[in-house]
Parts: structure tokens; sequence; C-alpha cells
């Protein structure tokens, strides 16, 4: 049986909604400049504290940063995505064949069961990895050794899958067999860039990746 690490903001879900407005409610709270919309968006995949660290330059105004945008997602954000199309036919797939399923995020563990949890496909999951809090676990590559350490098991009898580079060079961190997906928001050139293995068009070719 083959475990399957899913990211999940471009992986499974559309977050760009939920998690733009609640870095602009933080920026808004805090009486800073909204970034752009598409610099926004380059934000949706990476931990909070490193997207916001460089623009703030300062610890504790990036500690206070998070506050607020948890305080807006635990409110609205966490209920604003859209699920790809296909991903849910895919998920279903998986276990039906016999894979075992995770989910991998750097969103904060509680806000992603949260949402999982409302998934029409989320008792499919086994477990779901997310940031500790106190982001001591945020990072890609960390939160994959977290899912090999509760899992009990060895890189190579896993796959990540997602939408980023930092999907990518996580999974090849740790020797791990990936595949990246061209429908969220990384893109062909940066999946590429990372060292890919494979890369899917839409969810559907997700298994024939896995048999091939």
């Amino acid at each position: 049986m083959t475990t399957l690490f899913f990211d999940m903001d471009g992986t499974l879900i559309d977050s760009a909604v939920g998690i733009t407005r609640c870095v602009e409610h933080a920026m808004v709270q805090m009486g800073l400049p909204v970034p752009p919309h598409e610099e926004l968006r380059r934000w949706i995949g990476p931990a909070l504290r490193t997207s916001f660290g460089p623009l703030l330059n300062d610890d504790a105004k990036v500690e206070q940063a998070v506050l607020h945008y948890r305080d807006r997602f635990e409110t609205h954000g966490w209920a604003e995505h859209e699920v790809y199309a296909g991903i849910g036919e895919t998920i279903e797939a998986l276990h039906a064949a016999g894979h075992r399923l995770a989910v991998v995020t750097a969103k904060n563990e509680p806000h992603a069961r949260k949402i999982v949890d409302h998934l029409p496909f989320g008792h499919r999951f086994d477990d779901v990895i997310g940031a500790t809090l106190d982001g001591r676990i945020s990072h890609k590559d960390q939160l994959i050794a977290e899912a090999l350490r509760r899992f009990e098991l060895p890189a190579d009898a896993c796959w990540m899958i997602g939408d980023r580079r930092m999907d990518i060079e996580g999974a090849r961190h740790h020797g791990m067999r990936n595949i990246g997906v061209l429908w969220g928001f990384g893109g062909e050139a940066e999946l590429r860039e990372a060292g890919a293995l494979h890369l899917a068009q839409a969810p559907g070719d997700i298994p024939v990746l896995l048999a091939a």
C-alpha cells in the first residue's frame, strides 16, 4: 500500500480568496499598506511567517500579523475556498485502489483539520499534518518529516503531491517521489525548476502517474 501526502492549498482547494483576504485583514489591522493582489497570491503555499517576515522585518510584528490573520481565518477565511473540479473523484478512486491518504500542509493544523472535516471527501484522509501554532514545524520538509514519523514509514513508501516548489523541494529533501500539479498556484516553470518528478495537468492524471 502506497501512502500519498497531499498538499492542501492549490492542490485540493482553491483557497486564494480566504488567504488573501486574511492577509489584507492583518495588514489593515496593523495600519500597513496592503500588497498588490498578484503579490498576495504568491503567499499561498509558504508558511505565514516566511511571507510576513521580509515584509515586516520585525519578529514581534510578524507574530502580531500572524495572530490578526488567524483571527479572521477562524471566523471567515477557512470557508472561503472552492474544491477543484475532479479532485474529489480522484481522491475516491485512490482510496478505492488501496492507497493510504494524508494531508500535509503549511496551514496550522487546527485550521487544516477544520477544513478537511468539511470536505466531502475529507473522511478519506487518515491524518492531517499541519504547522504548529508556534511555527516550530512549518516548512514542508519539516512537515513531511512529521508525517513520516506519525505513519512510521520510510520516505520511499510515500509520494508528495502539491502545486508549489516547497512541496517538491520538501519531497526531494527526503528522497521522496513527487507529483507537481498544474491547476494550483505554482505553475509549470516553478515546478520543473524545483525538480518535480512528474507533472499532472488534471486530477485524473494522478492515478496514471502513480502507476507509471
